[in-house]
């Protein structure tokens, strides 16, 4: 049986949350087997009465306590453009996730759902920590702001069930809590998986990063530097520069002209790449470049795609859903019979969270043991997690993409 507190009264003359207050409105009940005798013909010899077969063993039902900014205090006084973001981005990670607990369900498992509105507060969030009902759950699934995550994980400091943070790349240390889980990989694992890759498939000698010169780029800069110092033992050289207005006149005598000259830009500054890359496309006319950028690049409509293919660019990206395998097919089309909409993002990562987590607390009882040694293959990313001391669990895996045929493409 699912469960949900907090029902949702539907807004006026919005579908979708009249949508979302029917969604919290049904519990999805797994089927219960009702074991029947069969009758038995009079002969006229006795007749031994047959054993009734032994009822099935209903299968223990899992908590899970999930806190999403739905904002129901806004109903009545209307909703702001962030809250009404806020309030989209959490009907949609809960219908992904519901779904993905019915259809466990319907294999025998068995859930208890409680939804908690943080209302996008913090001071909420922090409150959500000493209710009973959410302390008492096997799993408890938010906040999902970095915020609103820190404030209430900040209670929870002894070791208990496992608190997932679902859609945040904030770094773990900043919420700095044993129990935590976090699924979307921080930056330090894409620049982790960058070097990686530059140091063993490209075999670079030598790796020039072109700096802005914002600090907030050393948070990719220096796991980047750490990794290939620890893989290529000290023989692979990386030249750090900061550009100024594009010139790269200083680095040109280094530059290989047969070659490929890796480079490597953590900005997200437009006005520093756009320029940049603009020098960048002019110089590798003479110079071959492999250009390795940052994971938001994917969503700035002001870089050309032409320039980054001609660049050979490649990003890491821990979400990429490719809409052509079965798994996406399926998975749209029921969520589009479930809930008469199509599936966004959240929805997409809800789904694949509620899979993983679900499978592991019906197959272990409640337990959410052995994370490490359980991956999984999902729709919009798969899940490798490490346990480190003092942070927790965090998923490792990303992707590293190329730019083929004017679009991003998994490099194999």
């Amino acid at each position: 049986m699912i469960s949900v507190q907090n029902r949702l009264p539907q807004l006026s003359g919005s579908k979708r949350f009249f949508v979302l207050g029917v969604a919290l409105l049904i519990a999805a009940c797994s089927p219960k087997v009702r074991p029947v005798t069969p009758p038995v013909k009079p002969t006229e010899a006795p007749v031994t009465k047959p054993e009734p077969p032994a009822k099935p063993v209903p299968a223990r039902q899992s908590s899970i306590a999930m806190l999403l900014p739905f904002g129901l205090d806004h109903l009545t006084s209307g909703f702001t453009s962030t809250s009404l973001t806020q309030a989209n981005i959490a009907l949609d990670y809960y219908q992904g996730f519901k779904l993905a607990l019915d259809s466990l369900t319907a294999l025998g498992y068995n859930y208890k759902l409680q939804v908690f509105d943080t209302k996008g507060s913090t001071a909420q969030s922090h409150a959500l920590a000493y209710n009973p009902q959410v302390r008492a759950s096997d799993l408890i699934v938010g906040p999902i702001f970095p915020d609103d995550l820190k404030a209430f994980a900040s209670v929870l400091v002894s070791a208990r069930k496992p608190i997932v943070s679902p859609l945040s790349p904030a770094a773990p240390a900043t919420i700095n809590n044993q129990n935590l889980v976090t699924v979307t990989p921080p930056l330090e694992y894409h620049a982790w998986t960058a070097a990686k890759y530059v140091q063993t498939r490209l075999s670079a000698k030598k790796v020039f990063i072109l700096r802005s010169g914002f600090s907030e780029e050393n948070d990719y800069i220096t796991p980047f530097k750490n990794t290939i110092d620890s893989l290529g033992k000290g023989r692979t050289q990386v030249i750090q520069t900061t550009v100024v207005r594009g010139n790269l006149n200083a680095l040109l005598p280094q530059f290989s002209t047969t070659a490929p000259n890796i480079i490597v830009m953590p900005s997200t500054n437009q006005a520093f790449l756009t320029v940049t890359m603009r020098t960048l496309d002019s110089v590798g006319k003479k110079y071959p470049v492999i250009l390795i950028g940052h994971p938001n690049w994917e969503k700035f409509s002001f870089l050309h795609t032409d320039i980054l293919q001609r660049l050979k660019t490649h990003i890491t990206l821990a979400d990429k859903v490719d809409y052509k395998q079965a798994a996406t097919v399926n998975f749209m089309r029921a969520y589009r019979k479930a809930y008469r909409s199509e599936a966004g993002e959240y929805a997409i990562k809800g789904f694949d969270e509620g899979l993983y987590f679900g499978r592991i607390l019906g197959a272990n009882k409640g337990d959410t043991k052995n994370l490490t040694d359980t991956g999984f293959n999902g729709i919009h990313n798969d899940f490798r997690f490490i346990k480190k001391p003092g942070v927790g669990y965090i998923n490792t895996h990303v992707n590293v993409m190329d730019y083929r045929f004017y679009e991003l493409r998994k490099v194999e």
